[in-house]
């Protein structure tokens, strides 16, 4: 059975939040191995690190942040069989949010915010769009 664009892209927030996980970990761990960093010394933010993990533990915690409202959306639109209310829309809420987090890992200039913030606007857009239609009877 193939998986609707809503239940496909819901997955695919989870994995894209995991992936920047299993990058952020996975370069944590090769700090500690390297003798660079206390296993306990990382911080949330991973403040005294590279600008770039910096970076990557904001733009991991966007996601998250992000999760409960777009993904939640979404799971309302499954549950109560109103995929038709977000199928469309689905895949380009996924791209925007890979948009937004790849952004954020590779640059911090004006026009690489700016970009940023287009594509979580867009999500924005999404969000109220389903969130009216969902609402709606």
């Amino acid at each position: 059975m193939a998986l609707s664009p809503s239940v496909f892209v819901l997955t695919g927030l989870i994995a894209w939040t995991l992936v920047l996980l299993v990058l952020m970990e996975g370069l944590r761990v090769r700090l500690v191995a390297r003798g660079h960093v206390a296993a306990n010394a990382f911080t949330p933010d991973n403040r005294g690190l590279s600008p770039f993990m910096q970076r990557l533990a904001r733009a991991h915690a966007n996601c998250i942040e992000g999760l409960p409202v777009f993904g939640g959306l979404l799971v309302v639109a499954i549950l109560t069989q109103r995929t038709g209310v977000t199928d469309a829309l689905a895949p380009w809420l996924l791209i925007a949010r890979i948009v937004q987090s790849s952004v954020h890992l590779v640059s911090t200039s004006i026009v690489a915010v700016n970009l940023r913030f287009a594509a979580f606007l867009a999500q924005l857009a999404i969000a109220v769009f389903w969130t009216i239609l969902l609402l709606t009877p």
